[in-house]
């Protein structure tokens, strides 16, 4: 419960607003179905619903507060008139629960590829380093050592602050979480006091929703623009957005980078598939991680931790001790052959990982690729993705990742459609996934590696509206081990 004046403080009112500033509210919602009586209801205009379209059904349903962009149409109850509601709810949610973000050191990665890893190695770093933490990432959400299911890359406004007031009862110290590029621009981490933001890269997704590349971009930079003076901005130098994200942010700006002058760098010195020993600054050590884009990760996880107060001889220990996260990378080893699971859903996630497998492997053994592309999502990534798997390995299955609402032989038609003629006699189709990593483990000899791309930590396949169970390295272990038994 709460008074109203207390509630909206932090917003800009518009003169249409006519409320009484002593009204208690008893809970804020933007989902007509969750309202209950004495609620604020903030209007949202979605990409499928306007929230404007419910006033009336939430008011009959007992709200007392609407929170709109436009004028007042119904009486007898408050209406705060706000030029952006996205806005409003991610500050009136945050003064709801106390401004729990003001109680955590609160860091946000965000970027294309790598937000997980980022998010998770910091999570379990400063968990091993002896303090509590949350975590908001796309595979889980954790309050210190309890774990809590996952819908979104990044939470609403309200469930975030939820879960942040919930850290903060906890006792937890810190929060690392994913800003993903939909949550930047829908405003859902508005009201949100960061400690510091993390930028891993930027490359080809989500232009279904953002529509092209700039809008992309110019959703992350959303994200540094917001920043506070008294935050701090870690960077990747090496990626050509990384130094625009720092244009005109008032945080403390900080780079890092492999291949280029920044204020923390580093060098792989060598790798295989069980990890790399890794030059960071003037200290080698080896980690549990493979690949060059793991080496980005690991140093903007050591950049974070630095900026953050801790020492470097305690960061380095404990990184070593980090394995993978589930379903990056996740590797098995079931009679010879080596099976890796990689959540690449992207092209470039996916050129990345078969780059480390092709730069790590003897070249005396086969690289059989099983990639499919989601459904209601970017289509043009599809063809591109079809041509870097059948460029980057020696086999490729072609199959279903989750096709959703499409059909799926036509996400491999277009799939093929990016497969030059020289690479076509390598690939076939199956579109059933199941069927398609048992056919990859059935072609494979020992020493073969199978890579399964593009679901990685999820345990589901959502078809026609309906989520099944589905797990990408359970199966191909158990089919790998069934073959050879």
């Amino acid at each position: 419960m709460m008074k109203l004046k207390e509630l909206i403080q932090d917003i800009d009112l518009l003169k249409g607003s006519n409320y009484q500033a002593d009204s208690q509210v008893k809970g804020l919602t933007m989902d007509s179905r969750k309202l209950e009586p004495g609620f604020a209801f903030v209007a949202i205009r979605g990409s499928v619903a306007d929230g404007h379209q419910f006033i009336a059904q939430v008011i009959e349903a007992g709200a007392t507060t609407i929170v709109a962009e436009t004028t007042p149409t119904h009486d007898g109850v408050n209406w705060i008139q706000v030029r952006n509601t996205h806005e409003a709810l991610g500050q009136m949610a945050s003064a709801f629960y106390g401004h729990p973000s003001k109680n955590l050191k609160l860091v946000g990665i965000t970027g294309t590829n790598g937000k997980t890893t980022v998010a998770t190695l910091l999570y379990e770093l400063f968990l091993r380093m002896g303090y509590r933490a949350g975590l908001l990432s796309t595979v889980r959400n954790r309050i210190h050592n309890k774990v809590l299911s996952a819908t979104h890359t990044t939470p609403d406004a309200v469930s975030l602050n939820a879960l942040l007031a919930d850290m903060v009862a906890d006792g937890c110290d810190y929060c690392f979480m994913e800003c993903s590029s939909h949550a930047i621009e829908q405003r859902r981490i508005a009201g949100l006091d960061f400690t510091g933001a993390v930028f891993t890269n930027l490359t080809h997704d989500h232009l279904d929703y953002h529509k092209t590349f700039d809008a992309y971009r110019d959703a992350k930079k959303l994200f540094f623009d917001k920043l506070d003076s008294h935050a701090f901005a870690l960077v990747n130098k090496d990626d050509k957005n990384g130094m625009y994200m720092l244009q005109n942010s008032r945080a403390s700006k900080y780079t890092y980078s492999l291949n280029s002058m920044s204020d923390f760098r580093a060098r792989i010195v060598e790798q295989d598939f069980n990890g790399m020993l890794l030059r960071i600054g003037d200290t080698e050590a080896w980690y549990r991680l493979i690949g060059g884009f793991n080496a980005y990760n690991l140093l903007a996880v050591y950049g974070s931790a630095f900026l953050l107060g801790m020492k470097e001889e305690e960061i380095i220990h404990h990184l070593t001790q980090l394995g993978s996260v589930a379903g990056r990378i996740d590797s098995i080893s079931v009679h010879g052959v080596v099976g890796i699971v990689d959540y690449a859903h992207t092209p470039d996630a996916l050129k990345n990982v078969l780059e480390v497998i092709n730069a790590i492997r003897t070249r005396n053994e086969t690289l059989i690729t099983v990639v499919g592309c989601g459904g209601n999502r970017d289509t043009a990534k599809r063809p591109i993705m079809a041509d870097i798997a059948a460029r980057l390995s020696d086999q490729v299955i072609f199959t279903s990742d989750n096709p959703r609402s499409e059909d799926p032989e036509e996400i491999l038609n277009q799939m093929e459609a990016g497969v030059s003629p020289n690479q076509y006699k390598k690939t076939m189709r199956i579109s059933d996934r199941k069927e398609a990593i048992k056919a990859a483990a059935r072609f494979a000899q020992k020493g073969d590696i199978i890579l399964v791309a593009g679901k990685g930590h999820e345990t589901y396949q959502e078809i026609k509206g309906e989520r099944f169970p589905f797990d990408d390295k359970a199966i191909l272990k158990e089919t790998i081990e069934k073959l050879n038994t």
